[in-house]
């Protein structure tokens, strides 16, 4: 019956001791990070288990089967076998450096949770009207932390990959950055609540007006997060293991975990831009208009869940799918396409909205409901702006096509006619060939 309930009784519990002050400001939010740390040190620890076992799947395998049934304790075995590991440091390493580097990126990940809208009242600990921004910042200190672990260590193999981090950053951060701007557009706030807010009154989710803008977010946000096939960072074909070469034990696990809470917030970003976040069509009539608030709230959360899942399970699918670019295929793919790409979305995102404002009240048309809450458009609104959506898909591929139409990828038609597969042999065989007999 509790969560049927429209009444809350931790709240009611919570006031017998504190005031509602305390309760808001203190209590609550320690309530919250608990859980959220405590989920997201949980999806780490099974990530790697998902992960194996999906690539079993993939290439007609097994997997972990033998620490408990399925292999279901192999997570807690990996724990206890890095936490037992001799935990060492270079002689000639930066000791203060290689010591703290693991631990802001675990940091610089766990801190953007605290704004991340998992489910509406009580389902996210702050709202703050510059979210997203915040999160784009805080995110960014993760991948400095790459930096500071390959040049602290003292090794050529992991300085290159610190180096390798930087450029992907500097690459990949500014076409993430941008792709975000047409979806600002129509919610008009920063504040991650209020993105969901406007799909919400607008019963749309981003993606269906900005397919360019979640394409290249996505492929952003995986090379932000150095995964297949982006992890140039972290190349054991070529760097031995990359920017943590020279980790091992419980520091070397502290960067996995980096990784897999940044693939949340990544994957949590585009649930909330382009997949409205906690919105689903009817969840709202079906229980909070009924008034089972608590109920509502819970459904909203496993909602968000269903839908960062769906984004989390892209990435352990292209990881073993896709085989790992060269460093100038991942130079080129973020300059001459990512960041193209999303200056064209910005525009054509901008003309799609001056459009349908130009059509409101144009021979009777109505396209805009209301401003008041983002952009609310109409069905004739949406059908209009869906319609340039998709056209824009197009339109930015053609343009593209013309502007990298000389590189090297692009012609692999001419690339192939240079191809040599049997030099013919020039001069006399050193041994003449023998002519067959008659019996032969």
């Amino acid at each position: 019956m509790l969560l049927f309930a429209p009444i809350n009784f931790i709240d009611q519990l919570l006031l017998r001791y504190f005031s509602a002050p305390t309760i808001n400001n203190v209590i609550w939010p320690f309530i919250q990070i608990g859980l959220v740390v405590t989920l997201v040190a949980g999806w780490v620890a099974y990530a790697t288990y998902l992960e194996r076992k999906i690539s079993a799947f993939m290439q007609a395998r097994l997997g972990p089967m033998r620490v408990g049934p399925w292999g279901l304790l192999q997570p807690i075995a990996d724990g206890i076998k890095l936490l037992t590991k001799e935990d060492f440091i270079p002689e000639k390493a930066d000791r203060w450096i290689f010591f703290f580097a693991p631990y802001i990126a675990v940091a610089a990940a766990f801190i953007t949770f605290s704004v991340i809208p998992f489910a509406p009242d009580w389902g996210v600990i702050t709202d703050v009207n510059i979210g997203l921004l915040f999160v784009l910042a805080v995110s960014s200190v993760g991948v400095l932390a790459l930096i500071l672990a390959g040049w602290s260590s003292n090794s050529k193999y992991s300085l290159l990959g610190a180096l390798r981090s930087s450029a992907q950053m500097i690459s990949y951060e500014v076409a993430m950055g941008l792709s975000l701007i047409g979806a600002l557009m129509f919610a008009r706030t920063l504040s991650l609540s209020g993105i969901v807010g406007a799909q919400q009154s607008d019963s749309v989710w981003y993606v269906v007006y900005q397919p360019l803008g979640f394409l290249i977010f996505l492929v952003s946000g995986i090379a932000e997060n150095n995964r297949a096939p982006f992890d140039l960072p972290e190349a054991e074909s070529e760097l031995v293991a990359g920017f943590h070469t020279e980790y091992s034990g419980f520091r070397w696990s502290l960067f996995f975990m980096a990784e897999y809470a940044a693939m949340v917030i990544v994957s949590s970003v585009a649930v909330t831009v382009y997949l409205g976040g906690w919105y689903f069509p009817f969840v709202y009539r079906l229980t909070e208009a009924k008034g089972y608030h608590n109920l509502y709230v819970i459904v909203s959360l496993l909602i968000f869940l269903v839908k960062l899942l769906v984004i989390l399970y892209l990435y352990f699918w292209l990881r073993w799918t896709l085989p790992r670019f060269r460093y100038d295929q991942l130079m080129d793919i973020g300059w001459k396409w990512l960041i193209p790409a999303a200056l064209i979305n910005i525009t054509f995102s901008g003309l799609a909205i001056f459009v349908v404002q130009a059509l409101n009240g144009w021979h009777g048309i109505k396209t805009v409901e209301s401003l008041a809450n983002g952009l609310d458009l109409t069905p004739t609104g949406k059908a209009v702006m869906i319609a340039m959506g998709l056209a824009g898909l197009g339109i930015t591929g053609l343009l593209l096509a013309r502007i990298n139409w000389r590189s090297r990828d692009f012609n692999l038609k001419s690339q192939r006619r240079n191809i040599k597969l049997v030099n013919v042999p020039q001069g006399k065989p050193a041994v003449p060939a023998v002519a067959p007999t008659a019996s032969e």
